[in-house]
């Protein structure tokens, strides 16, 4: 059976404070100026970065600074909704439309009428379902599954992705024509690996917040711990932060931090794949290839102290080939010189590339 479609609203008050998710990093007051020029518009945005580096909140942020704040906030992880149910739950039906349809359904699409529908990972879409909603987004249009006639909405689309959905259209698995009408505005959230000058105020705000409901004072990090968080590559990014935090407030234990950002990385081995649609051999075997290689740097960088004259020659690569790897897998900004203290550690260089 589909799923119950949910709708809300967004509370600002409940989101963390502007001066704590945009921190001090030049890369982040970027993205901030840029919510504060495309909040209070329709136009479709696209926000694309890793797991973990808050999409999710910065949608909710995008509506609830618009003048829809007061309508409903609907959002959909399209990969959790099972492929064959995604364009009803979208769209809603009509009665009788297929077997088990015993009543009209309105989609999560209507549900969002005059507020913000937010699609997390809407690369995940079938080109089926991403047809109807470029329909959507061309006239505000819809039918629902079942439907003679089409339907008229004021919907503001907000999507997701963690990968690059320009090389899902060149793999044939995003359209073309959808792809330039869902990134009318981009916005590249950054990983922590590259904002490590907003560790503190990151950790404090979540201190705070674990205290009060643990209902506990927790001991103040250690310098070392601090120290091993800024050289530290943060994979999770926020949310592992966030779990890391959450844990010492109630556990108090120091040693188990270390012994997380202290852990070898091994190569994760390649996920399972999903043999619901057609799948790009050529984009399967890129992506693999660059985390099984982004894993293996990491784990020399770290054996290493982030040295990474002495990662090159561990490698048998260039120190120029390496310094390019870096910045193609996001393990820290480009250096001319050697760095030493990991990918965003507090210098006057690092401080430049944030």
């Amino acid at each position: 059976m589909p799923l119950a479609p949910k709708s809300e609203t967004v509370d600002l008050r409940e989101l963390p404070p502007p001066e704590v998710f945009f921190g001090r990093s030049a890369r982040m007051a970027a993205v901030r100026e840029t919510i504060q020029r495309v909040a209070d518009t329709g136009i479709p945005v696209l926000i694309q970065g890793e797991s973990g580096t808050g999409k999710e909140l910065l949608a909710r942020m995008v509506h609830g600074h618009s003048r829809r704040a007061n309508f409903p906030w609907v959002k959909v992880t399209c990969p959790a909704i099972p492929l064959p149910l995604i364009e009803s739950e979208l769209f809603g039906y009509e009665k009788g439309a297929f077997t088990g349809a015993s009543a009209t359904k309105r989609g999560r699409v209507e549900l969002a009428h005059r507020g913000t529908l937010f699609l997390d990972e809407v690369g995940s879409l079938d080109l089926a379902v991403q047809a109807k909603l470029l329909q959507l987004l061309q006239d505000g249009r819809f039918a629902r599954v079942g439907a003679q006639d089409s339907r008229q909405v004021d919907t503001r689309l907000v999507t997701a992705a963690r990968g690059s959905l320009r090389e899902q259209v060149e793999a044939g698995s995003f359209r073309l024509d959808l792809f330039f009408r869902v990134n009318a505005v981009t916005i590249e959230l950054p990983p922590l690996r590259h904002r490590t000058v907003d560790l503190p105020a990151l950790i404090a705000y979540f201190f705070q917040i674990h205290a009060k409901t643990f209902q506990q004072t927790p001991k103040l990090l250690s310098r070392e711990v601090l120290r091993a968080m800024e050289r530290y590559s943060w994979p999770g990014n926020i949310r592992q932060l966030e779990n890391m935090i959450r844990n010492f407030a109630l556990l108090g234990d120091e040693n188990a931090l270390l012994a997380e950002m202290l852990a070898p990385v091994r190569p994760h081995r390649a996920a399972a794949i999903d043999l619901s649609r057609p799948v790009a051999l050529k984009q399967i075997v890129r992506t693999a290839t660059q985390e099984l290689e982004r894993a293996i740097i990491l784990q020399v960088l770290q054996n290493h102290g982030w040295n990474r004259s002495k990662t090159a020659k561990w490698l048998k690569i260039s120190y120029r080939s390496l310094l390019y790897k870096l910045e193609e897998l996001q393990l820290g900004p480009q250096s001319d010189g050697d760095q030493t203290a990991g990918p965003a550690a507090p210098s006057s260089r690092a401080a430049t590339v944030e």
